[in-house]
């Protein structure tokens, strides 16, 4: 398999490398093959964030309390998923300095 196709990540529960399609939409009743951990959880999403309030970056997500089960959140982004959220910060960031420049 090529590296396009695939993308390496390790499991929250047992640290063992997955193979994920970065195209594919994770169900909720996903597990891991090796510890059967759930894979739509907190701890498997790129926003999930210990720091941060409720654990979670992404700032309109409900709380969820129970971070290592599945879970119904729309904004779950499989971790390690090559998201090209960088510019979109960076163009964020841009208009909002754009809007309080004097």
């Amino acid at each position: 398999m090529s590296d396009n196709c695939t993308k390496k990540l390790e499991c929250f529960s047992c640290k063992k490398e997955l193979a994920l399609d970065p195209a594919a939409r994770i169900p909720k009743n996903e597990e891991c093959s090796y510890c059967y951990a759930d894979m739509h959880c907190c701890k498997m999403c790129q926003f999930y964030d210990q720091n941060s309030y409720n654990e979670c970056r992404e700032p309109v997500a409900e709380r969820i309390v129970e971070k290592e089960k599945s879970n119904f959140c729309d904004f779950f982004v499989l971790k390690g998923v090559d998201n090209d959220t960088s510019s979109l910060k960076d163009g964020l960031a841009d208009a909002a300095d754009a809007l309080f420049k004097k």
